[in-house]
């Protein structure tokens, strides 16, 4: 099977209106691309900025091969010299955006893509792809994680999605403050820590539960996780304690009703004194499930679909739109889809005890500075050469420093508007 590259995970029509403005002299005209929202999806009261770091490695090597090329001359996309640009692309502008971790509103300019018209359009369908899918995924497993009030969530949703868009989940959901996920690949590209214990199918395996546990205690020792609710879920606990010990590290429960077999399997474990034994609940969790278990005695949680799919909202709503040629504001007049022209410089205003209370952006210049502002733009790409990215775990703790600055009506996972508002100038 031909091997073609990523720079082909983009929009017919991207590569259409190249070639024309290859022809018509339009082309190497100096452009500014923004990526913004205009509203937040239904429910939500921010937008967690993701995926910039994975879009920016993917910029550095985005590079048109001899197969993509073919391929593009093949099927009669482009022209001949379209095809000899393509042959020869390298981004040469800059980018600039809100870090990794950084909220958003709706107007909040959150990428700023620079160059030459043709340079920057190729790669808004990948710009859009990744920062749309990370961005979803980052809020809604931040939602997860204040609603979770500081007991850790484990990413476990590979099963349910697209083998890439799992490690890039699972990235996300890190990002968000998750503490490990159960995707491999995911711990070997970015260092995420990974957990793992069984599934069902381990136990049906062997003739009976007992026998499951003490082969899994045998490989793995006491410190792991045996899931109890194959069969009777009171059972089973008392099996695995009488496998493990009462030094057992943690229960698993992955069906039923969590909130009182949370509150029955902790008053068991107590009883057959297992006192440290932790409990884990999974099966379908979102973050209004972990919500409802906050006074149940939980002491960790698994989730899966509802990380992976956004918990309902599988895109930012994010758009890339052309604000600027050769210095020059354009603005689109389309009703309900309406830009503001020109470069956007934005900077979050805060009150001196921290807490922020509106965005600011204003377009040609630079907000005017007051105390206890913070800018949030930042340079990614300069002259075509990436910047040194910030790391991922600066990135978790940037969210959280966020998210403890907006107002606690902002962290409600009821329906209400943005934890903040943005003012564009």
């Amino acid at each position: 099977m031909t091997q073609f590259s990523p720079v082909l995970y983009t929009d017919h029509y991207e590569l259409t209106m190249l070639s024309a403005a290859l022809k018509d002299g339009t082309a190497h005209r100096r452009s500014v691309f923004e990526v913004f929202a205009r509203r937040l999806p239904p429910g939500r009261r921010y937008g967690v900025v993701a995926g910039t770091g994975r879009l920016i490695e993917m910029i550095r090597d985005f590079r048109f091969t001899d197969a993509d090329i073919d391929f593009l001359r093949g099927a009669h996309i482009v022209d001949d010299a379209t095809t000899a640009w393509l042959a020869d692309y390298r981004f040469t502008g800059d980018v600039d955006g809100y870090a990794e971790g950084e909220l958003f509103f709706p107007g909040s300019p959150i990428l700023t893509v620079s160059g030459t018209f043709a340079e920057c359009v190729v790669l808004e369908t990948l710009a859009l792809s990744v920062l749309n899918h990370d961005s979803a995924i980052a809020a809604a497993a931040a939602r997860m994680v204040t609603a979770a009030r500081g007991r850790p969530i484990i990413e476990m949703g590979s099963r349910r999605t697209h083998e890439e868009s799992a490690v890039a989940a699972a990235r996300a959901a890190y990002l968000a403050g998750f503490a490990a996920t159960s995707n491999l690949a995911a711990g070997a590209r970015y260092g995420i820590p990974t957990s793992g214990t069984s599934a069902h199918a381990f136990t049906l395996l062997h003739d009976d539960e007992p026998a499951a546990f003490s082969s899994q205690v045998a490989a793995l020792g006491k410190n792991t996780t045996l899931l109890v609710d194959t069969y009777d879920i009171a059972q089973g606990i008392r099996n695995a304690i009488a496998v493990a010990g009462p030094d057992l590290r943690a229960v698993r429960i992955d069906s039923g009703d969590l909130s009182v077999l949370a509150q029955h399997s902790r008053e068991l474990l107590d009883s057959l004194g297992a006192t440290e034994t932790k409990i884990i609940v999974s099966g379908d969790m979102d973050e209004y499930s972990i919500a409802a278990l906050a006074a149940e005695p939980v002491d960790m949680y698994g989730a899966g679909t509802a990380v992976v799919t956004g918990s309902g909202a599988p895109t930012a709503g994010l758009v890339y739109k052309l604000v600027e040629v050769d210095g020059r504001p354009v603005v689109k007049r389309s009703e309900n889809k309406a830009t503001v022209g020109g470069r956007k410089t934005a900077i979050r205003r805060h009150k001196p005890t921290g807490t922020a209370t509106e965005e600011v952006v204003v377009s040609q210049g630079v907000p005017d500075h007051e105390a206890n502002d913070r800018l949030l733009q930042h340079s990614f790409v300069a002259g075509g050469e990436v910047l040194e990215p910030t790391g991922l775990p600066e990135s978790r703790d940037h969210l959280r420093q966020c998210l403890i600055s907006i107002p606690w009506e902002g962290l409600k996972l009821s329906a209400g508007d943005p934890a903040i508002p943005v003012t564009v100038r």
